[in-house]
């Protein structure tokens, strides 16, 4: 198991996209829960970002969402960073 920190902007973030999209909210948890068990999960499509969000990770939400995030595995913990469009999250 992996444990996950919500940072302060990542809080923010995900009250905000739970009040926006309602219809996401029962994904977002599962996506969360399948991030604590296993966050190299294929249906998560985990992948490392370059240019200037490199040393940051990201996970599919859907095809539109993502969930920015730091893994470090040594300690088995995700820090959470950031939840948005593709466009939000990779600014």
């Amino acid at each position: 198991m992996y444990t996950l920190i919500w940072t302060a902007g990542f809080t923010r973030a995900a009250k905000k996209f739970a009040d926006q999209h309602r219809e996401l909210r029962s994904k977002f948890a599962a996506a969360l829960r399948d991030l604590e068990i296993d966050p190299f999960q294929p249906h998560l499509k985990y992948h490392h970002l370059t240019g200037k969000l490199k040393g940051i990770q990201a996970v599919s939400l859907t095809l539109s969402y993502r969930i920015a995030l730091t893994v470090i595995v040594t300690d088995r913990e995700i820090i959470l960073l950031d939840i948005g469009s593709h466009d939000e999250v990779y600014r």
